[in-house]
């Protein structure tokens, strides 16, 4: 999987290395943040490893799948550039299109062909409730997660009769140190656009991902499955 350590992915990693499976993770840049990923959950025995990868290099995705032919792959690497788009330089539009879509493109291509010829797999991308009802301030972002939508539904078709599946977990507001970091008032609205009251943790997130990793989830494929505390609704 990919972005293993930030708040959600340490939390997807965790969830998956519990559940049984052998984790390889990647990061780019968070050389101490995922060596204390690997520590602790290598510390209770769990086959965790973390590697640092470009998921936008195409040379990079393929080492990091050589000789470790992934049953299932999760892109949780994501960055964004918030701003009106009438201040968006076009370096903005590379730096979030290449990691958030391209990236998610290259471990498709990449992993799909040992996948089919075992006849099973999965993918799940980690999208966001913006990328489906977009945001003001994120062009880019929203826009880069609404094509993992579109990805994830034509490979769904392409690949269902391998027996693989292609899943979009859509987060709202969840609640990590990146977020805690944003001003008190955006997290408020977010809660008040909650059905639930409450807002997500990544924990949430991994559970979902789990699940479309599992063997339960054999027959949901191409689908959007949005973890936000009926967020999306408001």
């Amino acid at each position: 999987m990919t972005g293993g350590c930030g708040g959600i992915g340490a939390a997807v990693t965790e969830c998956l290395a519990r559940a049984g499976m052998e984790v390889r993770f990647t990061h780019l840049g968070q050389t101490e943040e995922a060596a204390a990923v690997e520590a602790r959950l290598r510390g209770e025995g769990l086959a965790v490893s973390g590697e640092e990868s470009d998921v936008a290099d195409p040379e990079a995705v393929a080492s990091l799948l050589e000789g470790f032919p992934a049953a299932v792959v999760v892109h949780c690497a994501g960055v964004t550039r918030d701003r009106m788009v009438w201040k968006q330089p076009l370096e903005d539009f590379h730096a979030v299109m290449s990691v958030n879509l391209r990236g998610a493109w290259l471990l498709l291509r990449a992993a799909a062909p040992a996948m089919r010829a075992a006849g099973h797999g999965r993918f799940v991308f980690l999208g966001s409730i913006n990328g489906s009802r977009g945001k003001a301030g994120q062009t880019l972002y929203a826009a880069s997660k609404a094509g993992l939508i579109g990805m994830a539904r034509s490979a769904a078709k392409e690949l269902g009769r391998s027996g693989v599946t292609v899943n979009v977990v859509e987060p709202g507001w969840i609640d990590t140190p990146m977020t805690l970091a944003v001003p008190a008032e955006h997290r408020e609205a977010a809660l008040a656009e909650t059905l639930t009251g409450t807002l997500g943790t990544p924990e949430d997130i991994a559970a979902a991902v789990a699940f479309l990793c599992s063997e339960g989830a054999r027959q949901v494929t191409g689908q959007v499955l949005r973890v936000d505390g009926g967020q999306y609704l408001a």
